[in-house]
């Protein structure tokens, strides 16, 4: 789609706060853009519901947001909903629609080792979309897959103003720590022998939105360097391919919610956001 001047503000939806990764992003790349926010926290999570339902549901949240919001673009900043609803949302929106995947390709493009762990939800790290992506841009690397369902309750706990758990942290993410940590001598000769076969973790994709937020504790806790890739620069790029000029004659900063969300009100604030409305979206 050629990109084209529209009235409106970029509509960004997630789940839950896990978008604000992605409003970070835009907002690094296009300072004066008018930005609103939509999540339905009233299903989250997402990776728990089934699929025909959630994807009855994202349309109509989208839908209700979009007519609240009046965008000109609407950024869905969640990888499962991107996986199972963008085609019924291009069907059923009049604004172009751009949905999150993965970052396979950004990281395989800088991966050295050829070995990159994909840090993710249970859904998203299970979906053949996932595993397709990993064909086409990552057939010669060993990928790592971890599902860390447990950091997107430690991301919503910490916009609400809790510092995330560490034990927690640390229990979700030890495959990764496993994969990445280099071979102990004191490692048995299987261990050994495996270590040798598998070359070094370098990379890992976040492949949840949400994880972001808590890059700060990942890279912290990370037994060696690594290179952490997310969706957000990808998602910025092209969100200005499909609109050639972002509204920036208004600050917006709307929020909206499908549950009441007071607990988030200093964690949006922080990100530029408002308190937030409750959507309508026909429970």
């Amino acid at each position: 789609m050629i990109g084209r001047v529209r009235k409106g503000p970029v509509l960004i939806f997630d789940s839950g706060v896990g978008g604000l990764s992605v409003a970070q992003s835009l907002r690094q790349h296009y300072p004066d853009a008018a930005l609103c926010y939509a999540c339905d926290n009233a299903w989250l999570p997402y990776g728990l519901r089934e699929d025909a339902a959630l994807t009855d549901r994202i349309v109509a949240v989208c839908r209700s947001a979009v007519e609240a919001c009046q965008p000109s673009v609407l950024v869905v900043a969640c990888n499962t909903a991107s996986t199972l609803a963008l085609e019924n949302l291009r069907e059923q929106v009049a604004i172009p629609v751009v949905g999150t995947v993965p970052a396979i390709k950004p990281a395989a493009a800088i991966s050295q080792t050829r070995h990159i762990g994909l840090l993710a939800t249970k859904a998203t790290v299970g979906r053949p979309y996932t595993q397709r992506l990993i064909d086409s841009f990552a057939s010669d690397c060993v990928i790592t897959r971890v599902a860390a369902d447990a950091l997107v309750v430690e991301a919503e706990a910490y916009l609400a103003g809790v510092t995330p758990n560490i034990d927690r942290m640390q229990a979700a993410l030890a495959p990764l720590w496993h994969a990445a940590a280099p071979p102990s001598s004191a490692h048995c000769l299987s261990s050994a022998h495996q270590a040798l076969d598998t070359p070094e973790l370098d990379t890992v994709v976040l492949g949840c939105t949400h994880f972001p937020l808590l890059k700060p504790w990942l890279t912290q806790l990370a037994p060696v360097p690594l290179h952490w890739v997310d969706s957000g620069d990808a998602i910025a790029r092209r969100v200005s391919q499909v609109v050639s000029e972002l509204n920036s004659d208004q600050q917006d900063g709307r929020c909206f919610t499908t549950a009441p969300a007071a607990n988030l009100t200093a964690g949006l604030a922080r990100y530029g956001f408002k308190a937030s409305q409750l959507l309508n979206v026909g429970d």
